[in-house]
């Protein structure tokens, strides 16, 4: 949807009414269910290669942002980096508009999610974003750094700018009969909303010692919080992370938690590439579905800077495939940036 006019004095001009075009959809879309349309994301927004402030991620018009979390249990943070050692970032935990481009960054996670509180406030009707969240090393919540540490510190940033599960369950059962019943807000209702997509991390995935992923540890957090009465708690959607044919959610052997999954991430390339992955599987059940590394599907196109028209390309390729979510690196598009396309 198109940008709140309060965005304008943070970006300053002719450059803020650039964007402001760039990222506005079809009048049509508003109307429209997140499940039936297609947007655009940014693969690793928090890095200062893509951005010099989380600020600028936020006003580039995509739909998707993504930050690596790492839980850094020594001492009690939740760390934002992209590999196992420091913290590099573009977060500056600004708590006024004025200051989301001054000031120091290569700050933890309550400071990005400050960020886009205040950036948020400043934007009251932004268009509805998904903040994707790589948990690098899982979460650890011994250490104090688990799922319900992590909705509390949500609640206390983000607090009432979050679709939460408990928004999309309604008076259903599971999440899964919510959505077979189409029951997700329409875009215009999520103005000014951020709803949070968890992953399992690329470290977590390959540590012999860690039996417990994100996506199942927080599936189970959802289970238990509903069984509880207490879902409202709950602040994020695991995602099922991988392509596969049928319904990925069947790796997961307790079946119980199978129906806290609507979300659905994985490679472009692998979801066109055939081997009975059928995409429309996912679009019948109103899931939202992320397809990754956009520019890779064949022909593949510069993962950085492709031309604007074979961007656009690529988008409708994948938009016509299903997805709800494109996302790779190409931070400067921002035409490409504000698309929403209908799904399918």
């Amino acid at each position: 949807m198109p940008r709140s006019r309060s965005a304008a004095p943070l970006l300053g001009g002719a450059v803020a009414a650039s964007l402001l075009l760039a990222a506005a959809p079809p009048a049509h879309a508003e109307a429209a269910p997140l499940t039936a349309t297609t947007s655009v994301g940014l693969h690793n927004a928090y890095e200062r290669s893509m951005f010099p402030y989380f600020a600028d991620a936020l006003d580039s018009g995509a739909g998707l942002l993504e930050i690596d979390v790492w839980t850094d249990e020594l001492v009690g943070r939740w760390r934002v980096n992209h590999e196992l050692v420091g913290q590099s970032n573009n977060c500056a935990g600004a708590t006024e508009p004025g200051r989301l481009r001054e000031g120091g960054v290569n700050k933890d996670l309550r400071a990005c999610l400050t960020d886009i509180r205040t950036w948020h406030d400043a934007n009251p009707d932004h268009r509805p974003i998904v903040l994707k969240i790589e948990m690098k090393d899982g979460f650890h919540a011994a250490g104090g750094l688990g799922p319900a540490e992590f909705d509390a510190l949500v609640g206390d940033t983000l607090g009432d700018a979050v679709y939460r599960p408990a928004d999309l369950l309604g008076g259903h059962a599971t999440l899964d009969a919510a959505a077979a019943a189409g029951d997700w807000a329409d875009r215009g209702a999520l103005a000014g909303r951020f709803l949070i997509e968890l992953i399992p991390g690329t470290f977590e995935q390959g540590n012999p010692f860690d039996d417990l992923w994100t996506d199942e540890e927080y599936g189970r957090h959802l289970r238990d919080l509903a069984a509880a009465g207490g879902l409202d708690r709950a602040a994020a959607f695991p995602a099922v992370l991988g392509a596969q044919a049928g319904d990925p959610r069947e790796r997961y052997p307790d079946e119980s938690i199978r129906p806290w999954f609507v979300v659905f991430d994985g490679s472009a390339a692998t979801y066109l590439a055939g081997g009975g992955i059928d995409t429309s599987w996912y679009a019948a059940g109103n899931y939202l579905l992320v397809m990754t590394s956009a520019h890779a599907v064949p022909p593949a196109i510069d993962p950085v800077s492709p031309g604007e028209q074979e961007a656009t390309e690529r988008v409708e390729r994948l938009a016509a495939a299903n997805a709800t979510m494109v996302t790779s690196d190409w931070a400067r598009l921002d035409s490409v940036l504000g698309l929403v396309l209908p799904r399918g």
